[in-house]
C-alpha cells in the first residue's frame, strides 16, 4: 500500500474545501474550515504515529515500551535510582494497568528491567532499567534526539511555543467529539 507524503491529502484542497462547502448547506452545522483543519491534523498525527513506529522498530521498540523506558531513565536520573510502581507507569503512560503489565512482561522477557520488592510495602514491587535497557538508551537517544530536532527544523521558537498553545486549545475541545 502506497502512503502519501505528509502535508499530502488525498483530495486536492480546495475541491475538498468546496465540496465541504457544499455540504455545509445540506447541514448548517458543518464548519468547513474546521472540518479541514482536523483533516489535516488526523493526517499528521498518522504520519508522525508511522514515523515514530518505523524509527522505534529499527532498535527494536514498539512506542509503549519506548514510553516505558524513556519514563524509567527520567525518574531514576532525577530521583537517583528511585524505580515506579506499575500504576505509576500506567498513569504516567496514558495506558491501562492491564496495558502496562503486558509492556513490562515483555520489557522484563527481553531484559531491559527488573522488578524489585517495593521500599515500603511488601505487596507491591517497583520497576528499573537494567545495564542492558541504559546500554540500548545511551546508544540510540543521541540519533532520536537529532531526528525529533530536524523535525522541528522548520519552525522557530516562537512558532513552536505558539503550536504547543494551539494544540492545547484543540486538546481541550476532544469531550465536544468523544463524550455523549
Amino acid at each position: 500500500m502506497a502512503t502519501k507524503p505528509i502535508g499530502c491529502s488525498p483530495f486536492p484542497s480546495e475541491p475538498r474545501y468546496e465540496r465541504l462547502q457544499l455540504l455545509a448547506a445540506r447541514f448548517p452545522q458543518l464548519d468547513p474550515s474546521a472540518i479541514d483543519t482536523c483533516i489535516r491534523l488526523l493526517h499528521l498525527g498518522h504520519g508522525l504515529t508511522g514515523a515514530y513506529d518505523a524509527h522505534l522498530s529499527r532498535h527494536g521498540l514498539s512506542m509503549g515500551r519506548f514510553i516505558v523506558l524513556i519514563r524509567l531513565l527520567t525518574t531514576e536520573e532525577v530521583e537517583k535510582g528511585r524505580g515506579l510502581t506499575p500504576a505509576e507507569l500506567a498513569e504516567s503512560s496514558s495506558v491501562s494497568r492491564a496495558t502496562m503489565t503486558g509492556l513490562l512482561d515483555t520489557l522484563e522477557k527481553d531484559d531491559f528491567i527488573s522488578r524489585q520488592d517495593h521500599p515500603e510495602d511488601r505487596r507491591m514491587y517497583t520497576v528499573h532499567l537494567t545495564p542492558k535497557a541504559r546500554e540500548l538508551l545511551d546508544g540510540m537517544l543521541p540519533d532520536h534526539y537529532r531526528r525529533i530536532a530536524g523535525l522541528m527544523a522548520p519552525l522557530s521558537e516562537a512558532e513552536r511555543t505558539t503550536l504547543r498553545e494551539l494544540l492545547n486549545k484543540v486538546a481541550s475541545g476532544i469531550p465536544a467529539l468523544r463524550d455523549p
